[in-house]
């Protein structure tokens, strides 16, 4: 444990960080997979949205945030490869935007 006044406050602050940034992991995960499954351009420009203000906020590197754009992109110039049913089925969990008991929410 930290003796150190500034010690202790840099523990906390850490604290709120790390929450902080599992939850904008969480959320821009999400957003990928949403984008690789539905496929829409709606979905795509939340993708962007979020890998952008990622990197931004250095959550991750700008490079990476590149390679996934891309990686996107090139996904929806090909068709889909799921069965139609698997499609189906998770478009409708995820117009609803709920995956498992977890609410999707865009990154602040």
């Amino acid at each position: 444990m930290p003796v150190i006044k500034s010690a202790i406050k840099k523990v906390r602050k850490d604290k709120v960080r790390t929450a902080r940034n599992k939850k904008r992991e969480t959320t821009l995960k999400s957003l990928i997979k949403k984008a690789r499954v539905l496929q829409t351009s709606e979905s795509l420009q939340a993708a962007y949205s979020a890998l952008d203000k990622a990197a931004k906020v250095h959550l991750i590197h700008p490079n990476k945030s590149a390679r996934l754009k891309s990686r996107l992109a090139k996904l929806m110039s090909y068709p889909s490869f799921t069965s139609e049913s698997k499609a189906a089925r998770l478009k409708s969990r995820l117009s609803k935007g709920v995956k498992g008991d977890r609410q999707l929410t865009p990154i602040p």
